[in-house]
């Protein structure tokens, strides 16, 4: 079976938007990730490792 790159982005998307982390190996999968945090203007703390990337809300202080 084989899951299309974007559409594993967009699914992290929505775990950020919903206020919890994502965590991708695939560097592909990031950039789609990435794209997309800023197409939305989400405020994402982005820790890249050389095992994978954590995409980290960051929360606003009310």
């Amino acid at each position: 079976m084989v899951i299309s790159r974007k559409h594993l982005a967009k699914a992290k998307l929505e775990q950020l938007k919903n206020g919890y982390s994502a965590y991708t190996e695939s560097t592909e999968v990031a950039f789609h990730l990435e794209r997309e945090i800023k197409k939305h203007n989400l405020r994402v703390h982005i820790d890249r490792t050389p095992l994978g990337s954590w995409f980290i809300p960051i929360k606003d202080e009310e």
